[in-house]
């Protein structure tokens, strides 16, 4: 190829000799496309998810006849939809073209938020809501494989934090959106124009997953020969290895290995200790703020500084995460620091503006879950085996979600939902103790390898200087498996 500076050893390309700027420009437009879709996706599931909490302040609990704890399970039981087809999803994304799965899962969720605008009894939304978290189940660990798929282990961190901040970001393009569409009275009441203006935009970004999203590195149209193969032995080198979405094959060997790793377990403990809290404040969220004393529009709009703190701490702790590679256990403590004070501040003292301070502090805790998925990316390997933890992982993340509603008593409105609160300061407490665990347990079995294995890791100089892949190096094997391979913590 004329001007390619890159030599090769038989078909292998030397990777070590690419030079800066292939390196750069891959990187950009893998970017610019794969993280971009993934992240305006991102912005749609959590707004979809969660406009459930603006629609209650602005009319449908009153128009589907709502009473008692059937709002409560009406949050819940979008995670009953999403436990029932987590782990079947985990292996059809393994198995199926990945942008066609998503393409057709995406479009099928738009359409249930949109008609959640058509129901009137307890019945028809908790069908609707049943039926939105079997088609979002997928969104999650898909995205957790693409990043895999196309990202280093330094970069994985970082890029899972860009992502996920669409969270945050859609929580206040969300309440923003509310608070305008919440004006509008004729001819359907505001919570139902919110359901179909935002199921429609999402119907509409499935066909943009369709034609802009590849399946592989290899279907990549947007990068050219030479970049899609540099984009290919970069993250066998310096990712997981290779994921091939089409010709991996389903191992139970690796299922049964991931569910005999201990680190497996401190994962899942952390999934279902954040998701607690974020399960009742993402459903209930607007409605503890009127409990505080403010009005349904205010509710809505005092919302979007909470979005920027979250949005701002996930992207800030995943660049710090990818910039040093062993920190993340310590950015997750930091992150549920806040919420542990504010959930106490706001059931031991009155006032409103203290408790909408303290509200605020619980948003640096959905930080925890992007960094902890991003050690699960990095510290797994194996395709198998990295789909069984992430269906572990989103498991438990349903078991938490389901929860956490359920902390909030209707009978405690008046008083602020003391109860929830309480439950909220006791989950990130424990996610303090679970993280500081990991960490010591990651670093006992990483000077263990060093002493057995009597190398360096991967990631030392000596590692660095190999200069050719072999096919061993594309083999789907898993970490602990792995000659050389060491635990980011």
């Amino acid at each position: 190829m004329a001007g390619d500076t890159t030599t090769t050893v038989g078909a292998t390309p030397v990777v070590s000799e690419y030079t800066q700027a292939l390196a750069k420009r891959v990187i950009r437009k893998i970017d610019g496309r794969v993280l971009l879709i993934m992240f305006v996706t991102y912005n749609l599931n959590f707004m979809d998810k969660t406009i459930l909490s603006s629609a209650s302040v602005f009319g449908l609990t009153e128009d589907n006849h709502l009473v008692g704890t059937q709002y409560s399970w009406v949050s819940s039981i979008f995670y009953f939809g999403y436990l029932l087809y987590e782990y079947p999803t985990t292996i059809l994304i393994q198995r199926l073209p990945i942008s066609k799965y998503l393409t057709v899962v995406t479009f099928c969720w738009g359409a249930v938020v949109a008609v959640t605008a058509a129901c009137s009894s307890f019945g028809g939304l908790a069908t609707c809501r049943f039926l939105l978290g079997v088609a979002e189940a997928t969104i999650s660990p898909a995205f957790v494989y693409i990043t895999s798929m196309w990202y280093t282990r330094d970069e994985i961190p970082s890029r899972t934090g860009v992502w996920f901040a669409g969270n945050s970001c859609g929580g206040f393009l969300a309440s923003l959106l509310a608070y305008g569409i919440g004006q509008i009275e004729k001819p359907l009441h505001p919570w139902q124009w919110m359901f179909i203006i935002f199921g429609v935009a999402t119907s509409v970004q499935s066909f943009v997953i369709f034609f802009f999203l590849p399946d592989t590195i290899n279907d990549a149209k947007f990068l050219n020969e030479e970049e899609k193969q540099y984009a290919e032995d970069r993250v066998v080198l310096g990712g997981t290895g290779k994921t091939d979405p089409i010709n991996s094959e389903w191992k139970m060997d690796q299922v049964l290995e991931c569910f005999m790793d201990p680190k497996t377990y401190f994962f899942a403990a952390i999934s279902v200790l954040t998701q607690i809290p974020n399960g009742g404040t993402g459903s209930f969220g607007n409605l503890a703020l009127k409990s505080f004393g403010f009005s349904s529009l205010e509710s809505t709009l005092v919302t979007l500084p909470a979005s920027v703190i979250a949005m701002s701490t996930i992207l800030g702790t995943g660049w710090l995460a990818g910039r040093f590679r062993n920190i993340t256990t310590f950015l997750i403590i930091a992150v549920v620091i806040p919420p542990v004070v504010g959930s106490a501040i706001i059931f031991s003292v009155k006032g409103k503006g203290v408790r909408l301070f303290a509200y605020y502090c619980l948003q640096t805790g959905p930080g925890a879950l992007p960094l902890t998925l991003g050690l699960v990316s990095s510290n797994y390997k194996g395709v198998t085996k990295k789909m069984t933890v992430t269906a572990v992982l989103f498991l438990t993340y349903c078991a938490g979600n389901i929860a956490g509603p359920q902390t909030f008593k209707s009978a405690e409105k008046a008083r602020g939902y003391p109860t929830a609160f309480k439950a909220i300061l006791i989950c990130y407490g424990l996610v303090f103790l679970v993280s500081l665990s990991l960490r010591v347990y990651l670093t006992l079995v990483n000077r263990s390898r060093d002493k057995q294995e009597g190398i360096a890791s991967l990631e030392s100089p000596a590692a660095n200087d190999k200069k050719e892949l072999t096919a061993e190096d594309y083999e789907d094997v898993t970490d602990l498996k792995t000659l050389g391979f060491r635990y980011r913590m």
